[in-house]
């Protein structure tokens, strides 16, 4: 096993999701989110170090959109990414809703 690289809290979760990469945009689940990255689980390709943009629906029906870099690949699985570039609002966002899914 390889050695863990996340420092953030995760918590486990399953919010519907779409993301826009070099391939285009595809339909998405998001299983764990933290205030570092996400899981997302998807079929669509992409590459290691390629910056996505996810938006993850929220309970409230709106759409967040967060861009990062891809950090892992799982070929007809999915993909983890980093959060690289977060403002002061997205990251107020998910602090509500990592806290909520606790």
């Amino acid at each position: 096993m390889g050695q863990e690289r996340r420092t953030d809290e995760r918590v486990a979760l399953n919010l519907s999701a779409r993301y826009d990469g070099l391939s285009g945009l595809h339909e998405a689940r998001i299983e764990d989110l933290s205030m570092g990255g996400c899981f997302v689980n998807a079929r669509g390709q992409v590459d290691s170090r390629e910056i996505v943009t996810v938006e993850i629906k929220m309970t409230s029906g709106e759409w967040l959109s967060l861009r990062g870099e891809v950090t892992s690949v799982q070929p007809g699985i999915g993909f983890g990414m980093v959060f690289t570039f977060l403002t002061d609002d997205e990251v107020q966002t998910l602090r509500q809703i990592i806290g909520g899914n606790k």
